[in-house]
């Protein structure tokens, strides 16, 4: 069989394969040349206010003077050296101060690019764990996750399932992904008493007390993202540690998208004073300049690695994991979310999101939820939100609303004058056109 060597005119115009698009029926993409603070550049001239800052992660806004000097002086030094066997100070540096951030006892970091693949190492680590550890005999059957339904962990195979498998979008691979078990979504919202958690709770203990077979339970601490942005008590975070332990259950929290702020402490298990066995980071990592990720864990799940053959070792290693331009910029974002007070920040855009948004109503709307530096407007009905985008950019802000949720993560220096226009660009898509 022969194919054709020259591609037709729409396939030209598709040689970018975009995600989570219909191409067939998209419509022309932005063209985006730059940004500077919190705005995108168009290649016309016309800039947007990027409301989600890119996909959760470029918490600095664009075209930061000290990341971008930061890469390129590490440029000039050292692009990439493979970690196997070899070391370099970017690397060892991040490393140390992600200890030093993070909650107390989460002392080792292994590297790699995304927090999809950040998340398939702690499932790993886990699961391995579970094999090698000494202080139970009971665990080495235990090969299963257990997730919690609202959860999105990343479009990787191991990934896909963990993922909410109704709602999610990955059930056509339903018979293609191992199966995992996975508990009801908390329904007991972050402000919520400690007796309306307890439903909650109680649902996650069964799950633990009918399946033997469970290695890790995993977890976006407090604010599910992708998976509609449901927040929930820190209390239930509590209760999981507690369960975890008495379960000989290794806790695993996925802080991709609440990691470094975004629900008003550095790291939203700190809410509950919580630490988890694993942790898993990206996004706001490198401040959203490079893709890079690291999965942390406490000592017991590091020793259980110990031994005198490669049978024993973590057998995983991602080529860009460490990269010295990755960990240079994420050594320069952590020193600009330190040295310009940005949980300040976030405090003061939380006040501005409440304030905004607390009194509003409407018909199609079912709830708004605000926690940190996100808040969210959810509908009862999908279509409520058709129009949304191009009415919001009619207004200079770039919103990307999905499935019955129209929400923003903006970047952390924007000012309360913009934050103001995203929220009014929210609100009036409902009152100028429902």
């Amino acid at each position: 069989m022969s194919y054709p060597q020259t591609a037709s005119h729409a396939d030209q115009l598709q040689a970018l394969w975009h995600p989570y698009t219909q191409m067939h029926a998209m419509p022309a993409p932005l063209e985006v040349v730059g940004g500077v603070g919190p705005r995108m550049t168009l290649s016309d001239g016309e800039t947007l206010l990027d409301a989600t800052c890119s996909w959760w992660c470029m918490i600095h806004g664009y075209g930061h003077p000290r990341l971008v000097s930061a890469i390129q002086q590490q440029a000039a030094q050292l692009c990439h050296v493979m970690l196997g066997g070899i070391r370099h100070q970017p690397a060892v540096a991040l490393a140390e101060a992600l200890v030093r951030i993070t909650p107390e006892g989460l002392n080792h970091v292994f590297f790699s690019d995304s927090g999809s693949v950040g998340m398939e190492v702690a499932m790993k680590m886990a699961v391995q764990y579970q094999q090698q550890r000494q202080d139970r005999d009971d665990t080495r059957g235990r090969t299963r996750m257990l997730s919690l339904m609202k959860a999105y962990h990343g479009d990787t195979a191991g990934c896909m399932a963990v993922c909410d498998p109704e709602e999610g979008m990955h059930s056509l691979f339903a018979d293609f992904l191992p199966r995992h078990h996975f508990a009801p979504a908390p329904t007991a919202g972050f402000t919520a008493p400690y007796e309306e958690v307890l439903g909650d709770i109680a649902a996650l203990r069964r799950e633990l007390e009918t399946h033997d077979d469970i290695a890790a339970l995993l977890m976006e601490p407090l604010l599910q993202a992708a998976g509609g942005l449901n927040m929930y008590s820190p209390h239930y975070l509590k209760a999981a540690r507690d369960l975890c332990d008495e379960f000989g259950v290794v806790l695993i929290f996925d802080e991709v998208a609440t990691g470094f702020g975004r629900t008003g402490k550095l790291f939203a298990c700190e809410h509950a004073d919580v630490t988890p066995d694993i942790m898993v980071l990206s996004k706001g990592l490198t401040g959203g300049y490079l893709g890079h990720a690291a999965t942390l864990a406490q000592s017991h799940i590091f020793h259980a690695f110990d031994g005198k053959d490669a049978n024993t070792a973590f057998m995983h290693g991602p080529t860009f994991m460490g990269n010295p331009l990755a960990c240079r910029v994420a050594l320069e974002s952590l020193k600009v979310f330190e040295e310009d007070d940005y949980l300040g920040k976030i405090a003061s855009l939380n006040q501005v999101l409440r304030e905004e948004l607390a009194d509003f109503s409407h018909p199609a709307i079912g709830d708004i939820r605000v926690l940190g530096a996100t808040a969210v407007i959810e509908v009862h009905d999908a279509a409520s939100l058709e129009g949304a985008q191009a009415h919001a950019r009619q207004q200079g802000v770039w919103l990307r609303p999905f499935g019955r949720w129209l929400y923003t993560m903006p970047a952390y220096i924007t000012s309360h004058d913009d934050l103001r226009k995203i929220t009014h660009a929210m609100k009036s898509h409902f009152t100028d056109n429902l």
